[in-house]
């Protein structure tokens, strides 16, 4: 009777040593896991769109753009343009379907600011690119880096998804209001991703 007590006792104490051994690991894996769970990671975003002619003009190119640890990135090249300075603008539409491009709408301006040249103290939209220069060759590079946008954040004063690039036929004047006076609308492109 002896033997049969201890046999019992000791199957109690090696249960009961499994069940808190297996308690402790399941308790490690849950905090390893949120402690994964609370670590920052770096939002890495791209898109890249076509510019496709308007008002009967030859322009095409294409805009890239990325976004790393909350600065987005804007490279393109546009060609066909006539030598000289273009106007180049976010629109509040990404909706090309007009032959004049008008369907994209003014100029992307979340923060209802006066037009102007970007960061002027005195005030400019959202999408108030500014002014790219073509060679002989009607070739421009653009190139802006801004923390100001974002690419699919949700946040209606930086979003940039659900806009349009256009691209116009005269320059950014960065004064005249509502947008610059530069003229007919000869190149879009929608920001959809």
């Amino acid at each position: 009777m002896k033997n049969l007590k201890l046999v019992v006792f000791m199957l109690s104490v090696v249960f009961a040593t499994a069940c808190k051994d297996k308690t402790k690991k399941t308790e490690t894996t849950t905090k390893t896991e949120t402690k994964d769970l609370e670590k920052p990671k770096t939002s890495e975003k791209s898109l890249s769109i076509t510019l496709a002619p308007k008002s009967g003009s030859n322009v095409e190119g294409t805009i890239k753009f990325s976004q790393k640890n909350g600065m987005v990135n804007m490279n393109g090249t546009v060609t066909g343009l006539e030598e000289g300075k273009h106007a180049i603008h976010i629109h509040e539409k990404a909706d090309c379907s007009a032959d004049d491009g008008t369907s994209s709408g003014g100029h992307w301006n979340p923060t209802a600011q006066p037009h102007g040249a970007w960061g002027d103290d005195a005030g400019y939209h959202k999408g108030d690119i500014g002014n790219l220069t073509a060679d002989a060759n009607g070739k421009a590079n653009i190139s802006k880096t801004t923390d100001e946008w974002c690419i699919g954040c949700g946040d209606d004063t930086k979003d940039i998804l659900g806009k349009a690039i256009i691209v116009h036929v005269g320059v950014d004047d960065l004064k005249s209001q509502p947008s610059g006076d530069a003229g007919t609308r000869i190149g879009c492109a929608g920001i959809i991703k």
